[in-house]
């Protein structure tokens, strides 16, 4: 993909305000943008941040974390933590996702990361296409963290967060290789479990097959 010229990605950031603009424009406030990381991995918590962001945030290079090198995520962690009216980041581990599914383990990731922000906003914009348990008023936004830049902060913080917290596992559980794949199912992480077994952050769900060839 092309870079953007200067005035390109000028219009670009513009463009991630207007979400929040128009939610302003109806009346709200403290908007927090929502989103999460850690999905899809075989192992490990997953994590969703809320940010709360001052009308006139400027954050230099903000995008989906996804579409960012680790610098630039980390370099915006630290902005987005200082700027941010309020922040918070919420993990749900590997053991409630066994309990009640990952999909419920996200919902509920979010609605503890809005929970835990220390304001409490009015109108909450989420990464995805469904939500369960919000009460604030709320919308969701499929690929949002690419339109709004609340949740482009939010994305930031939930998968920074669990980038350093999956390579604290790394070191704890070094047979793995998490530092590289980060927790996914790539065709290392498999030939080491067949090595070594589940560790205790493995998401047992997620590997049912593999559990069960070894009975």
């Amino acid at each position: 993909m092309a870079k953007l010229t200067k005035e390109e990605e000028l219009a670009r950031q513009a463009s991630m305000h207007e979400n929040e603009n128009r939610i302003k424009d109806m009346g709200f406030k403290f908007i927090a943008g929502v989103d999460e990381a850690g999905r899809g991995p075989l192992a490990g918590a997953v994590y969703a941040a809320a940010v709360i962001l001052p009308e006139d945030a400027e954050l230099d290079g903000i995008n989906d974390s996804k579409k960012l090198s680790a610098k630039k995520r980390d370099e915006l962690y630290d902005l987005i933590t200082e700027k941010a009216i309020s922040y918070a980041v919420f993990a749900v581990d590997e053991k409630r996702i066994d309990k009640i599914n990952i999909l419920n383990a996200t919902f509920e990731a979010m609605n503890g990361a809005v929970n835990s922000l220390s304001v409490k906003p009015d109108y909450v914009l989420i990464d995805g296409n469904k939500i369960r348990g919000m009460e604030i008023p709320h919308e969701t936004i499929v690929k949002g963290d690419a339109k709004s830049i609340s949740i482009a902060a939010a994305s930031i913080l939930a998968k920074v967060s669990r980038d350093r917290y999956i390579t604290e596992m790394a070191a704890k559980y070094p047979q793995y290789g998490f530092e590289k794949h980060k927790g996914y199912g790539t065709a290392a992480h498999y030939e080491a479990l067949k090595k070594y077994g589940l560790s205790p952050i493995h998401r047992c769900t997620f590997l049912k097959k593999l559990l069960e060839d070894q009975i």
